[in-house]
């Protein structure tokens, strides 16, 4: 994969966790990647959907997972903006991503490199490669700039 590929698919999820924060979501954005194609995509969705499930990850799982038409997601990539909580890693595993990219790290809710470490679990029965900080000041400024605005 290109260089300009690489930075391009976090730059989707990006614009994604953008998205989020017009419709008065946590700014948070995901894809799913096959053969370098974008196969699933999402930005947190709980408060619309009404849905405490409906984190990016998931959004862009269930898109990624119906458009192959299988539960598996053997040889997919995803491409999220923080850091997955323990609910996300569990749906990362059990569709057997391929690859986990992260922008920031959430050290309160996290549970890849943070808190839990699901992956670390011998529970586990399946540990994506695992690549963190792709992107993370625009990630964490996007965070950090949504708290600040809903304090004011």
């Amino acid at each position: 994969m290109t260089a300009a590929r690489y930075t391009s698919f976090m730059g989707d999820a990006l614009d994604l966790a953008r998205a989020a924060v017009t419709v008065g979501e946590v700014p948070v954005g995901a894809v799913i990647v096959k053969a370098g194609q974008i196969i699933g995509r999402g930005h947190n969705r709980t408060r619309i959907d009404q849905d405490p499930t409906a984190h990016a990850e998931m959004v862009a799982i269930r898109q990624a997972t119906g458009f192959l038409g299988n539960d598996r997601l053997d040889g997919c990539d995803l491409w999220v903006t923080l850091e997955p909580c323990t609910m996300c890693a569990g749906a990362i595993a059990h569709a057997r991503l391929r690859r986990l990219y992260y922008g920031t790290e959430d050290s309160k809710g996290g549970a890849v490199d943070s808190g839990v470490r699901f992956f670390d679990a011998p529970t586990c029965h399946h540990r994506p490669d695992v690549y963190a900080g792709i992107e993370s000041e625009a990630a964490a400024k996007l965070l950090l700039e949504f708290f600040r605005n809903r304090r004011d």
